[in-house]
């Protein structure tokens, strides 16, 4: 599979990207739990579909020591038993926000009320910036058909 469009031959994505990536570092170095961050990164790509990103985050969580049961089990998440309360409140977050379409409301009361409970509100900030913006480039890898499978961890530093 070739990609649609190279971002980093395009004068216009080449100054978008650059925003989009610093603001991911910018969430790396975020209170929210590293773990946290990756599961969620993987939980939304994986809703939306984005091959490069399942494949980015499940080799950098491997890398971070995060073991293969959990990540294979992120799909289903509710039925596992290795992700803590507060990993299960953010990742229903992230699968409220992410599928706000289907939601009707977006994310309920009920399941920010559980985030909430497990985050303080700076890492709640960084957790709807993470949805959000794992969000943004899932769309931007889909669209244009970014291949995966050769990514490298920590690749984009």
């Amino acid at each position: 599979m070739e990609a649609r469009l190279d971002y980093f031959a395009s004068p216009t994505a080449s100054k978008v990207v650059k925003h989009v990536m610093a603001a991911g570092k910018a969430l790396k170095a975020s209170p929210l739990p590293e773990e946290t961050q990756e599961l969620v990164a993987l939980r939304v790509s994986q809703i939306n579909g984005c091959a490069f990103c399942i494949d980015m985050h499940t080799k950098d969580a491997a890398e971070a020591g995060e073991s293969a049961v959990r990540l294979n089990l992120v799909a289903a998440w509710r039925e596992a038993t290795v992700f803590t309360e507060a990993e299960r409140a953010a990742l229903e977050l992230a699968e409220e926000g992410t599928r706000i379409a289907d939601a009707a409301g977006g994310v309920s009361d009920e399941v920010w009320r559980r985030a909430a409970k497990h985050y303080d509100e700076e890492q709640l900030t960084a957790l709807v910036i993470m949805v959000s913006f794992m969000n943004t480039v899932n769309r931007l890898n889909v669209i244009t058909q970014q291949p995966a499978g050769s990514y490298q961890p920590g690749q984009f530093g």
